[in-house]
């Protein structure tokens, strides 16, 4: 049997994203009624056995015989699942009514053990209800199993076309090539074209007829010259203004969408122009079966012409456009609208070949024949936009290596570089196989690649249209086509046009509601079925609890909270466990509206508690930390603390971390239960008040109350220091070095400690230096046990046991660890530390 044309599946591909989404019901709304009234009796009174019982015996002894013509198992098809439909019906409706009653049995009590009785009402209840159980539960017993012998009937007219349609791929006819078979195929188009012309002819003989021609004669002409007026003028009024809009599109926000929108006018304008000649010809009443079939295909051949037309236009656009899909030399691209155009044109000559040949009335020879030249000519242009799809990508590894940047395409250059690939092979091998007499596997092969490049084409305009609406609804540049919605918009555009790739490559329309159909039914878990309309109206009723929980907490945070005398980190706290709490009650709630019962999850959850609750301690220890601090609040944002050598401000309080702010600028992420459990410094958690301690040493020859004097105004001159205590100064100790003092006083905002440190220390300084008192550094003697050794000679005498130490006279400085005695200074120092041996003065 020869597989569905083309054009047939196009049809089926531009309904199949709606006819996917919708029930399968509603193709013929006038009997959506009457089957959901015999569902819902079948539901009340149980399914027809008998009936069904007919039924899928006739399915069971049609597929028994192979010589069952596929048409009959489609139909058979079609019967058996509105039957599973109402077999489903059935099994819910018991399936609640079973649940009821046994809670009422339930509500009764546990029934009474062995050697006991219950109270003679309770007994009468419970074998009324227990009787009342067998009698509801046994229609969704037998809807379960004749559910399930209609499921398997289903699945296995569903294998056997499939085997058929596999084997009518493998068919091998007679080769196209041998010009033996030429003759057939001459033979086809000249009988087909007779037919038409005798249909013609004898409608002519007709006086009805020919009286209907002549009184619409002149709605004849007028519809032909408004149909050449709009295919030769409006083709090209529209073609200039979506050319005009294309090249302004980068100037102004949204200008891409509408060129995309009204470019569009392409293909209504001169499809309205093939309307109106079908129309035309249609009203002359001459055409017979073939002809009308013959015409009717125009509009589809027109559809595929124009729309490739126009999809070419806008993938290889005119002018140098910064969103060009495709980086192409003009000449290329110009090369790519011309093939594009071609391959509407060879879609629709296919079109109208299975239109006016009638295949399935012709040999194979004669279809090998007449399909053979559309496959080559169809071939060649699908190799040639294959290297064009080649060409981009190789040119865009190219650009980026010229820009000095990393020689790596993008998703979408790699995708296309891909399908260049795929198209060049099928673009060679469809004719291949076609000439060797595998005619029907390479019009399988070759039409649906073209039409699934062209749908891939469709999706990057939409992916463009989309990215420049959000644009403009944003007030966004160039880069906010690239933002994550229009990213996410786009993604979910892929997946709905999965169906309809699905239809252009031969899956029929039933097997896709067979999907759909297993998709609405759900699954099981427990004595619960989840289906999407359930996962449906829990996502909804929690975007809606979770949108009016972060309008709740905006409102707290920005109207509310702040008029109260709560400080900073309360309001976040209460803020932050307002979204907890409504969060959990949104997602409660639309469990509990999706009819979701949880309880029947409880066992798996019970079990896998154990194993979580192992794998994720630690994360339980730091939520459950989380939220006592939100609750105690020891720690606040904006609070100054140091945890295990980390100071700094905290930023934010999650229910797993807390991020803090470090003076450097960076943050760190400390875990709640390091917060909770180890020791924490909170410098400014009940108040900002705090201590600053300056010490200071003066040398020994200082004037202490002087000292103190000084220090104690220069305390005092501090803005931000409190009066009340007043500052002390402590007069500590006798150091090694000097005379060592503490200033000590209370800041009113501890914040700006370092800079008040350093404002007093300025202070000090200058004081000092204008009373004279002296800043001491550290001083330190050197004493050398054997300086001869330094310079190499033998000790003349030997050393005292005990020597002097050597004191030196030079100015004394710090000692550096990294300032090294140069060699112009070790004479000097050798000089100081002689001993009496060599004539030295141990009294220096």
């Amino acid at each position: 049997m020869r597989p569905v044309p083309s054009y047939f599946r196009a049809g089926l591909a531009l309904l199949g994203l709606v006819a996917v989404l919708a029930l399968p019901g509603h193709a013929q709304a006038q009997d959506i009624d009457a089957r959901e009234a015999q569902q819902a009796s079948e539901a009340a009174t149980g399914p027809d056995m008998v009936l069904w019982e007919s039924l899928a015996t006739l399915a069971e002894a049609a597929l028994a015989d192979s010589a069952t013509d596929s048409a009959i198992l489609l139909d058979l098809r079609a019967q058996l699942v509105e039957k599973r439909a109402a077999f489903l019906a059935v099994q819910d409706a018991s399936r609640e009514r079973v649940a009821a009653l046994r809670r009422q049995i339930e509500a009764l009590g546990p029934p009474p053990e062995e050697g006991e009785t219950d109270p003679p009402e309770i007994a009468e209840r419970r074998t009324a209800l227990n009787e009342q159980l067998s009698r509801v539960a046994a229609p969704g017993i037998t809807a379960d199993e004749a559910f399930r012998r209609a499921d398997g009937l289903i699945r296995t007219i569903d294998r056997v076309l499939r085997e058929r349609d596999a084997d009518a791929l493998m068919t091998l006819w007679p080769s196209p090539v041998n010009p033996a078979n030429w003759l057939a195929g001459v033979d086809a188009v000249f009988s087909s074209g007779f037919t038409v012309y005798g249909e013609a002819l004898g409608n002519w003989r007709d006086p009805a007829v020919r009286v209907e021609f002549r009184s619409n004669l002149p709605v004849m002409i007028g519809a032909i010259m408004l149909a050449l007026l709009l295919l030769m003028r409006g083709r090209r009024f529209a073609e200039q203004v979506t050319q005009r809009l294309q090249e302004g599109a980068q100037s102004r926000r949204g200008q891409q969408a509408m060129a995309l929108l009204t470019s569009l006018s392409q293909i209504i304008v001169p499809l309205a122009g093939v309307f109106l000649l079908v129309l035309a010809l249609e009203v002359t009443g001459l055409l017979g079966e073939t002809g009308s079939a013959t015409v009717s295909a125009f509009v589809v051949a027109g559809m595929y012409y124009l729309t490739a037309r126009w999809l070419g236009g806008q993938i290889f656009t005119r002018a140098e456009l910064a969103y060009s899909p495709l980086r192409l030399p003009r000449e290329r691209r110009r090369e790519g609208r011309f093939m594009a155009s071609l391959t509407g044109l060879f879609l629709g000559l296919y079109a109208l070949a299975n239109a006016f040949i009638e295949p399935d009335v012709q040999t194979d020879a004669a279809n090998a024949v007449i399909s053979f030249p559309l496959l080559v000519l169809a071939g060649v242009v699908l190799f040639r936009i294959g290297q064009l799809l080649l060409l981009h990508a190789r040119q865009s590894v190219q650009q980026a290596a010229e820009a000095e940047e990393p020689a790596q395409a993008s998703f979408f250059d790699r995708l296309v570089g891909v399908l260049g690939r795929i198209a060049m092979v099928l673009g060679i091998g469809a004719p291949v196989l076609a000439g060797i007499g595998y005619v029907q596997a390479a019009e399988a092969l070759l039409f649906p690649a073209i039409e699934s490049l062209g749908l891939m084409g469709l999706l990057v305009l939409l992916q463009r249209l989309v990215g420049d609406i959000y644009a403009a609804i944003t007030g966004g540049g160039e880069e906010a086509t690239e933002a994550l919605i229009p990213a996410l918009i786009g993604f979910g555009l892929a997946l709905l046009s999965l169906p309809v790739f699905l239809l252009i490559w031969g899956v029929r329309t039933s097997e896709l509601l067979e999907i759909w159909q297993v998709v609405r039914e759900g699954f099981v878990i427990g004595e619960t079925r989840i289906s999407p309309t359930n996962l449906l109206s829990f996502l909804i009723i929690f975007a809606i609890g979770y949108t009016v929980t972060r309008i709740i907490q905006g409102a707290l945070g920005s109207t509310v909270l702040p008029k109260t005398s709560l400080d900073r980190g309360g309001q976040k706290a209460v803020v932050s466990g307002t979204g907890y709490v409504g969060i959990f009650l949104a997602a409660v709630i639309a469990f509990s509206t999706a009819g979701i019962d949880l309880s029947a999850l409880a066992l798996v959850a019970g079990a896998l508690s154990v194993g979580i609750g192992f794998g994720l301690q630690n994360v339980v220890s730091n939520f459950i930390s989380g939220i006592i601090l939100l609750v105690e609040r020891p720690i606040a944002e904006g609070d100054w603390i140091e945890v295990g050598g980390t100071m700094g401000i905290v930023r934010s309080i999650s229910v797993r971390s807390t991020v803090i702010e470090t003076f450097d600028r960076t943050d760190v992420i400390v875990p709640n239960a390091d917060l909770i459990s180890g020791t924490v410094t909170n410098w400014t958690h009940h108040n900002n008040t705090g201590r600053l301690i300056v010490k200071v040493g003066v040398a020994y020859t200082s004037d202490t109350r002087e000292v103190e004097r000084i220090l104690r105004e220069v305390a005092e001159a501090q803005p931000i220091v409190a009066l009340n205590p007043p500052p002390s100064v402590v007069f500590l100790d006798f150091g090694a070095d000097a005379l060592e003092f503490e200033v000590r006083c209370i800041l009113r905002d501890v914040n700006f400690i370092m800079k008040v440190r350093s404002d007093m220390n300025h202070e000090i300084a200058r004081r000092f230096r204008e009373a004279g008192i002296e800043i001491p550094f550290a001083q330190r003697d050197i004493w050398l046990r054997n300086p001869e050794a330094l310079r190499g000679e033998a000790p003349a005498t030997p050393a005292p046991a005990n020597p002097a130490p050597v004191a030196s006279t030079a100015p004394r400085r710090p000692v550096q660890p990294d300032d090294p005695l140069s060699d112009a200074a070790r004479p000097d120092l050798d000089d100081l530390s002689a001993g009496p041996a060599d004539g030295g003065d141990t009294d220096r």
